[in-house]
């Protein structure tokens, strides 16, 4: 799209192969995702290895899309820079209407008509996950496959109305087999969280004969569950937030999870307690907390 600002607005893609339309992979679809951006120029950088050596099956494509928002991650922009929308909530599209939508609409006759389709999404909450699958209740979600990542949850939610413009849903709707894979991380890049998510995107194409070359890696045995599942701790407090645990420790009732510090005098307003035992999930991490935010997110065993 021409633009009143600086360069045109453009959406690049990479492919590899050729053939039947079998796997893509969406990266930032929001201008603070890095993370996920990283790790789609990841792996561009290996499936251009893999595909100089021959190791792209054949008969097979892959499109990889990196960034779907770059204007909004030039100005430090969650969403469009321009009225606040999220593209994400645009789905599928349409190519006549406001400008998210219009952007929604060509990337998504882009990635119509493939296999597989994987995006790398982030969650409305600040904070760390447990590197996961994620799937909508939709009555076309594929749970073999999504086992196929080998990555340690995996999980599922019914979706709410307002889940019908994602990408996810609607890939789903359109016979695409679609996972949302959620990286850890959303505004920084953590080596240790992107490598296993790197892994688990080359686990699955070598498992569903994607590509035909390279090591597998460790995988898990993947858990499955509902969302619903998840125990929710939040706020009883505003004020600083200052977190004792991580995404993925394990704990038991009545340890401490985190402080919420009061502001002006520094004592200590709430002492966040596991009351059962289980494994962190979710983990918010910003430094200021509002009263009813959403701190934690307990897989309860």
């Amino acid at each position: 799209m021409t633009s009143p600002y600086r360069d045109n607005f453009r959406i690049k893609g990479y492919r590899f192969g050729e053939g039947e339309k079998t796997l893509a992979i969406v990266g930032a679809m929001r201008g603070d995702e890095v993370q996920q951006q990283y790790i789609c120029s990841q792996l561009v950088s290996r499936l251009t290895l893999i595909e100089q050596r021959g190791g792209i099956a054949k008969g097979k494509s892959i499109l990889v899309i990196p960034s779907c928002n770059p204007f909004s991650m030039n100005v430090s922009r969650r969403f469009w820079a321009m009225d606040n929308t999220d593209i994400n909530r645009m789905f599928p599209g349409y190519d006549q209407g406001e400008t998210t939508q219009r952007i929604a609409a060509a990337v998504f006759s882009a990635l119509n008509g493939f296999e597989y389709g994987i995006q790398m999404a982030s969650y409305y909450v600040s904070g760390d996950f447990i590197p996961h699958v994620r799937m909508l209740k939709t009555g076309y979600e594929d749970l073999d496959t999504a086992r196929l990542f080998g990555m340690k949850y995996v999980t599922t939610c019914q979706p709410r109305p307002f889940d019908t413009t994602l990408l996810n849903y609607n890939w789903q709707l359109w016979n695409t087999k679609a996972f949302s894979v959620y990286a850890g991380q959303t505004n920084r890049i953590d080596l240790n969280t992107s490598g296993e998510t790197i892994d688990a995107m080359f686990r699955m194409m070598k498992r569903t004969s994607v590509i035909n070359c390279g090591a597998l890696g460790a995988a898990y045995e993947s858990i499955f569950i509902d969302e619903a599942e998840l125990q929710h701790i939040k706020a009883r407090h505003a004020g600083i937030f200052y977190r004792l645990v991580d995404a993925g420790s394990r704990v038991a009732p009545g340890v401490s999870l985190a402080h919420i510090i009061d502001p002006y005098n520094g004592q200590v307003l709430d002492d966040i307690k596991a009351t059962a035992e289980g494994t962190v999930f979710f983990a918010h991490h910003r430094l200021v907390v509002f009263q009813n935010a959403l701190l934690f997110m307990i897989h309860v065993v």
